[in-house]
């Protein structure tokens, strides 16, 4: 039997395998991760405190977990192809679990940073569900783009959830028992993997291209590590620079080893490939709005115009409804977007979620005056940004080869994670007087910084825009619908 013959058996096997049961329970890890997302966000100052750390210091928890995600992804991603994306899922959720304890019961800063940077894990989680669910539907996008909007419906509910229980409990509990609700939820995740996921069947062959992870570990590093550096030392140094530049000419050697490996870790050929990149290009930019711009937004907010003559002088409470806001638009654009795509295809809708999110912060530089502008810009760039959360993955594995569908879902997070940190570094930059670099300083950045932020958010979207615009359909038919 050939390759190709045993791949489309495959196909229609699990094509004819229910997959409402394994949405739910998948749903259920959806919910896992939004807690970790937003659970300890209300918290972070009392944590602090706990470890007796400066607040400055918890930017350290974001840059920790930032690279460990990045550095992860393309390794467990290729790993899900090769052994099966189940096993992964459950791996990964293995680790997370030890890290969330490891949170929990960690005694003394360092070690808590280490499990807070090996709880970034579970970015792979959404990846390899969206790599599952294609393959038991057989590659229907239309079935993959409903499920991962309910997905990440999930994941935003569980962003609200966790933020509003953390806050309500924080006065009430300890911290050890406070830290441990995050890691029940993980554990809880983890069984309902084990006894609710069944594995596909696997249709890659090969083995991990070691010396390639090597290198492309090496080479991100390298640029994250620069990156972090800008925050800390500041953009006049020439240290985070020359990282940066080192870990960009670390990609050339891994481009050979790819490019003449016969079963590389990154097939940079089916990255390249005219449906793939764009997706993949898209989700960089995306990362620039989606992780870079809230630290910005959460600021502004806080600023008191009485003083600066800009902001909203709000009180935690009411930037604790902006987030709110933002977060439940989230989910709305996760689930409109099945439905806009049912109509126009993943293509266009995805066009239109890129669209939403650049006049969503676009509309900043104008209106940023009351609580109302801000709340109305935010939901329009929240439903776009909801809509690209779900579609990135969903696109990514129609535009590739079946044996890589967890590879190219994998990467959109790691392109995402990657575009973040830039983002992070320059925007720290534009806003440097605040002490976004310097720690120490205490003065308010000046109205431009702020404009700068929402310029570059509103420009990268557009360009994401363009981008898909370019994407077309690799000539794979939709199968027929499954019975659920």
């Amino acid at each position: 039997m050939s390759d190709s013959t045993a791949v489309s058996d495959a196909a229609r096997a699990v094509a004819r395998s229910p997959i409402t049961k394994v949405v739910g329970f998948l749903i259920c890890v959806e919910l896992a991760s939004g807690v970790l997302q937003g659970y300890y966000t209300p918290i972070f100052t009392d944590i602090a405190r706990h470890l007796s750390i400066k607040d400055a210091d918890v930017n350290w928890f974001e840059a920790a977990q930032l690279i460990v995600s990045a550095l992860v992804v393309p390794l467990l991603a290729r790993l899900g192809d090769l052994i099966g994306h189940r096993k992964v899922l459950l791996l990964s959720t293995v680790v997370t679990a030890l890290a969330s304890w490891g949170v929990e019961f960690a005694p003394s800063f360092g070690l808590f940073l280490v499990a807070w940077a090996i709880q970034g894990f579970y970015v792979v989680w959404l990846p390899m569900e969206v790599a599952i669910i294609h393959r038991r539907t057989g590659g229907s996008e239309r079935r993959v783009r409903g499920a991962a909007g309910l997905l990440v419906a999930g994941l935003e509910l569980g962003v609200i959830a966790g933020a509003l229980t953390s806050g309500a409990l924080a006065e009430s509990l300890g911290m050890t028992a406070l830290l441990a609700l995050p890691a029940v939820v993980v554990t809880l995740a983890l069984v309902a993997i084990w006894f609710g996921v069944e594995e596909s069947p696997v249709l890659a062959h090969g083995t991990v291209d070691w010396r390639g992870f090597w290198l492309v570990t090496l080479a991100l590093a390298l640029v994250m590590g620069g990156l972090v550096m800008v925050r800390v030392v500041g953009p006049g140094s020439p240290w985070p620079w020359l990282l940066v530049v080192a870990g960009g000419a670390a990609l050339v050697p891994f481009a050979r080893v790819e490019l003449a490996h016969p079963e590389p870790l990154v097939d940079l050929r089916i990255l390249g490939a005219r449906g793939q990149w764009p997706v993949q290009a898209t989700a960089f930019l995306f990362g620039v709005s989606v992780l870079g711009a809230q630290i910005p937004l959460s600021t502004f907010a806080r600023t008191d115009p009485a003083v600066t003559g800009y902001g909203l002088g709000a009180s935690a409470g009411k930037v604790s409804i902006i987030i709110g806001g933002y977060v439940l638009s989230l989910a709305v654009g996760a689930l409109l977007l099945h439905l806009l795509a049912h109509r126009t295809g993943t293509r266009v809708a995805m066009v239109v979620a890129a669209l939403l999110v650049a006049v969503g912060y676009l509309l900043f530089l104008p209106f940023h005056a009351s609580l109302a502008q801000t709340m109305t810009n935010m939901v329009i760039a929240g439903l776009g940004s909801g809509a690209l959360v779900a579609g990135l993955p969903t696109a990514a594995a129609a535009q590739a080869p079946p044996t890589h569908t967890g590879l190219t879902t994998g990467m959109t997070n790691t392109t995402k994670t990657i575009g973040g940190a830039f983002a992070s570094s320059v925007f720290a930059i534009a806003l440097a007087s605040t002490g976004s670099v310097d720690s120490e300083a205490t003065a308010h950045a000046s109205l431009s910084g702020y404009l700068t932020v929402w310029a570059i958010c509103g420009v990268t979207a557009l360009v994401a825009a363009l981008f898909l615009a370019v994407v077309r359909d690799t000539g794979r038919r939709e199968p027929t619908p499954a019975p659920a």
